[in-house]
């Protein structure tokens, strides 16, 4: 019923710029908020960051100033801008959202995963 997909990663070069996309769609009635979280290689999945749907953001204290989340509530989309980008940025990158939806019966809550990214920083 309710799906995410995510789309913008790639390999980019250290100190360049990727956007990352994050659309839901399906009988969404409302998205509350939406994140990125990722996972590197043999580690465990950490957040990037998460904004709410009145658009107070949360960021992770080490990519603070480099990262920046934003949302489109019209086009039920979160992005993730990573600017200066890292050789330790190498990751699967997951948006996350928490969506009340039409069940066709009334409605329902759940925390959804999109699919992933893979983003790869390297020269």
């Amino acid at each position: 019923q309710v799906q995410l997909v995510e789309s913008g990663g790639g390999l980019v070069q250290p100190g360049g710029s990727l956007r990352l996309s994050c659309a839901a769609s399906g009988s969404i009635f409302r998205i509350n908020t939406m994140g990125w979280y990722r996972q590197a290689p043999g580690k465990q999945r950490e957040l990037v960051a998460t904004i709410t749907s009145s658009g107070s953001t949360n960021y992770a204290d080490s990519l603070k100033g480099r990262f920046t989340i934003s949302r489109d509530n019209a086009k039920n989309t979160v992005y993730l801008q990573m600017n200066s980008l890292k050789p330790e940025d190498t990751a699967v990158y997951y948006c996350n959202a928490d969506i009340r939806f039409w069940t066709g019966d009334g409605f329902s809550s759940q925390n959804y995963w999109g699919q992933g990214t893979q983003v790869t920083v390297s020269s």
